[in-house]
Protein backbone atom coordinates (compact mmCIF):
# COMPACT_ATOMS: atom_id res chain seq x y z
CA UNK A 1 0.00 0.00 0.00
CA UNK A 2 1.47 3.24 -0.66
CA UNK A 3 1.32 6.59 1.43
CA UNK A 4 -1.53 7.70 2.71
CA UNK A 5 -2.66 11.27 1.36
CA UNK A 6 -4.59 14.06 2.52
CA UNK A 7 -7.44 12.36 0.51
CA UNK A 8 -7.62 9.52 2.64
CA UNK A 9 -11.29 9.00 4.21
CA UNK A 10 -11.84 6.90 7.72
CA UNK A 11 -15.08 4.92 7.85
CA UNK A 12 -15.77 3.73 11.06
CA UNK A 13 -19.21 2.61 12.06
CA UNK A 14 -19.38 4.57 15.52
CA UNK A 15 -18.05 7.54 16.97
CA UNK A 16 -16.27 5.79 19.85
CA UNK A 17 -13.90 3.76 17.37
CA UNK A 18 -12.47 7.12 15.76
CA UNK A 19 -12.31 9.04 18.63
CA UNK A 20 -8.15 9.42 18.25
CA UNK A 21 -8.52 9.90 14.49
CA UNK A 22 -6.91 13.59 13.93
CA UNK A 23 -9.01 16.62 13.76
CA UNK A 24 -9.11 18.06 10.62
CA UNK A 25 -8.61 14.55 8.98
CA UNK A 26 -11.76 13.17 6.77
CA UNK A 27 -14.19 10.48 8.94
CA UNK A 28 -17.07 9.22 7.53
CA UNK A 29 -19.48 7.52 10.43
CA UNK A 30 -21.50 5.14 9.07
CA UNK A 31 -24.02 3.58 11.79
CA UNK A 32 -23.97 -0.25 12.57
CA UNK A 33 -24.21 -2.93 10.46
CA UNK A 34 -23.77 -3.73 6.39
CA UNK A 35 -26.91 -1.66 5.51
CA UNK A 36 -25.93 1.71 7.26
CA UNK A 37 -22.11 1.62 6.11
CA UNK A 38 -23.56 0.51 2.40
CA UNK A 39 -25.85 3.54 2.19
CA UNK A 40 -23.86 6.47 3.84
CA UNK A 41 -20.24 5.12 2.31
CA UNK A 42 -21.82 4.92 -1.50
CA UNK A 43 -23.91 8.00 -0.54
CA UNK A 44 -20.32 9.86 0.47
CA UNK A 45 -18.61 8.43 -2.33
CA UNK A 46 -21.17 9.63 -5.29
CA UNK A 47 -21.55 13.04 -3.70
CA UNK A 48 -17.92 13.90 -4.02
CA UNK A 49 -16.22 15.94 -5.88
CA UNK A 50 -12.71 14.19 -6.49
CA UNK A 51 -13.05 10.23 -5.09
CA UNK A 52 -11.04 9.30 -1.80
CA UNK A 53 -7.43 8.31 -2.99
CA UNK A 54 -8.49 5.50 -0.34
CA UNK A 55 -10.77 4.03 2.39
CA UNK A 56 -9.78 3.42 5.25
CA UNK A 57 -11.88 1.20 7.64
CA UNK A 58 -11.31 1.41 11.32
CA UNK A 59 -13.21 -0.87 13.76
CA UNK A 60 -13.49 -3.13 16.09
CA UNK A 61 -13.97 -7.29 15.70
CA UNK A 62 -14.55 -10.17 17.92
CA UNK A 63 -11.87 -13.28 17.57
CA UNK A 64 -13.30 -15.96 15.91
CA UNK A 65 -10.13 -18.32 17.49
CA UNK A 66 -7.81 -18.21 20.10
CA UNK A 67 -5.12 -16.32 21.19
CA UNK A 68 -5.76 -13.44 19.05
CA UNK A 69 -5.28 -9.39 19.78
CA UNK A 70 -4.52 -6.18 18.71
CA UNK A 71 -4.96 -4.56 15.18
CA UNK A 72 -4.82 -6.81 11.97
CA UNK A 73 -5.00 -5.41 8.28
CA UNK A 74 -8.03 -7.55 6.18
CA UNK A 75 -6.70 -9.60 3.03
CA UNK A 76 -9.97 -10.99 2.98
CA UNK A 77 -12.97 -10.25 3.68
CA UNK A 78 -16.62 -12.64 3.26
CA UNK A 79 -20.32 -11.74 3.89
CA UNK A 80 -21.46 -14.63 6.39
CA UNK A 81 -24.94 -14.07 6.57
CA UNK A 82 -25.69 -14.01 2.82
CA UNK A 83 -26.47 -17.88 1.39
CA UNK A 84 -28.00 -18.49 -1.58
CA UNK A 85 -28.58 -22.42 -2.65
CA UNK A 86 -30.45 -22.50 -6.34
CA UNK A 87 -30.23 -24.57 -9.05
CA UNK A 88 -30.56 -21.57 -11.38
CA UNK A 89 -27.45 -19.62 -12.19
CA UNK A 90 -28.05 -16.16 -10.49
CA UNK A 91 -24.33 -15.73 -10.05
CA UNK A 92 -24.24 -12.64 -12.11
CA UNK A 93 -26.90 -10.61 -9.52
CA UNK A 94 -24.51 -11.44 -6.78
CA UNK A 95 -21.11 -9.96 -5.52
CA UNK A 96 -18.27 -11.61 -4.96
CA UNK A 97 -18.38 -14.45 -2.10
CA UNK A 98 -14.75 -12.84 -0.81
CA UNK A 99 -13.32 -9.68 -1.63
CA UNK A 100 -9.23 -9.83 -1.67
CA UNK A 101 -7.66 -6.55 -0.13
CA UNK A 102 -4.30 -5.22 -0.75
CA UNK A 103 -2.16 -5.01 2.44
CA UNK A 104 0.35 -2.97 3.73
CA UNK A 105 2.74 -5.71 5.01
CA UNK A 106 3.44 -3.51 8.32
CA UNK A 107 0.52 -5.15 10.38
CA UNK A 108 -0.56 -8.91 11.17
CA UNK A 109 -2.67 -9.91 8.73
CA UNK A 110 -6.17 -11.70 8.91
CA UNK A 111 -9.32 -12.67 7.45
CA UNK A 112 -12.83 -11.20 7.95
CA UNK A 113 -16.38 -12.23 8.45
CA UNK A 114 -19.18 -9.93 7.96
CA UNK A 115 -22.53 -9.95 8.91
CA UNK A 116 -25.51 -8.13 10.18
CA UNK A 117 -24.89 -10.16 13.94
CA UNK A 118 -22.98 -9.53 16.97
CA UNK A 119 -21.81 -13.02 17.23
CA UNK A 120 -21.96 -14.05 21.03
CA UNK A 121 -22.32 -17.65 20.84
CA UNK A 122 -19.71 -20.41 20.59
CA UNK A 123 -21.59 -22.48 17.87
CA UNK A 124 -21.74 -19.77 15.39
CA UNK A 125 -18.09 -18.50 16.36
CA UNK A 126 -16.58 -22.52 15.52
CA UNK A 127 -18.95 -22.19 12.37
CA UNK A 128 -17.34 -18.96 10.82
CA UNK A 129 -13.47 -19.79 12.60
CA UNK A 130 -13.65 -22.14 9.38
CA UNK A 131 -13.30 -19.81 6.67
CA UNK A 132 -12.10 -16.80 9.09
CA UNK A 133 -10.32 -15.28 11.78
CA UNK A 134 -12.61 -12.39 12.71
CA UNK A 135 -15.80 -10.97 12.55
CA UNK A 136 -17.38 -7.57 12.11
CA UNK A 137 -20.73 -5.81 11.08
CA UNK A 138 -19.56 -3.35 7.81
CA UNK A 139 -16.55 -4.56 6.56
CA UNK A 140 -17.50 -6.26 3.88
CA UNK A 141 -19.86 -3.56 2.64
CA UNK A 142 -17.07 -1.02 2.99
CA UNK A 143 -14.78 -3.06 0.43
CA UNK A 144 -17.68 -3.86 -1.98
CA UNK A 145 -18.51 -0.11 -2.15
CA UNK A 146 -15.16 0.79 -2.58
CA UNK A 147 -14.67 -2.03 -5.20
CA UNK A 148 -17.98 -0.38 -7.29
CA UNK A 149 -16.40 3.16 -7.23
CA UNK A 150 -12.96 1.86 -7.90
CA UNK A 151 -11.64 3.68 -4.70
CA UNK A 152 -8.66 1.49 -2.96
CA UNK A 153 -10.08 0.18 0.30
CA UNK A 154 -7.82 -0.83 4.17
CA UNK A 155 -9.83 -2.73 6.69
CA UNK A 156 -7.94 -2.26 9.90
CA UNK A 157 -9.81 -4.46 12.96
CA UNK A 158 -8.92 -4.07 16.43
CA UNK A 159 -9.75 -7.13 18.37
CA UNK A 160 -12.31 -6.27 20.98
CA UNK A 161 -14.11 -9.51 21.97
CA UNK A 162 -14.42 -13.22 21.62
CA UNK A 163 -16.75 -13.49 19.55
CA UNK A 164 -18.79 -15.88 22.31
CA UNK A 165 -20.91 -15.70 25.64
CA UNK A 166 -18.29 -13.48 27.25
CA UNK A 167 -18.69 -11.07 24.86
CA UNK A 168 -22.19 -10.24 25.45
CA UNK A 169 -22.27 -6.56 27.09
CA UNK A 170 -18.50 -6.07 26.64
CA UNK A 171 -17.66 -4.53 23.79
CA UNK A 172 -18.85 -0.86 24.75
CA UNK A 173 -16.62 -1.12 27.72
CA UNK A 174 -13.08 -1.57 25.27
CA UNK A 175 -14.06 1.11 22.61
CA UNK A 176 -11.89 3.65 24.12
CA UNK A 177 -8.25 1.17 24.27
CA UNK A 178 -9.75 0.19 20.62
CA UNK A 179 -9.51 3.51 19.49
CA UNK A 180 -6.18 3.85 20.88
CA UNK A 181 -4.65 0.81 19.48
CA UNK A 182 -6.35 1.92 15.65
CA UNK A 183 -4.97 5.31 15.99
CA UNK A 184 -1.18 3.96 16.30
CA UNK A 185 -2.11 1.38 13.49
CA UNK A 186 -3.55 3.36 11.03
CA UNK A 187 0.01 5.56 11.87
CA UNK A 188 2.00 2.44 10.95
CA UNK A 189 0.91 2.21 7.58
CA UNK A 190 0.67 5.56 6.80
CA UNK A 191 4.56 5.79 7.68
CA UNK A 192 7.01 5.67 5.09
Amino acid sequence: MENLSDRTLFVAAVDAEATHVPEGVPLLITGIGTVPAAIELTNALASAEVLPDRVINIGTAGALRDDLSGVFEISHVRKHDFHLEVLSDVSRYLLPEVIELETSGKLPTATLATGDAFISDTPTRTRLAQDSALCDMEGYAIAAVCQKFGVPCTLLKQVSDTANEESYGSWASVLDRAAEELAAAFGTVSAD
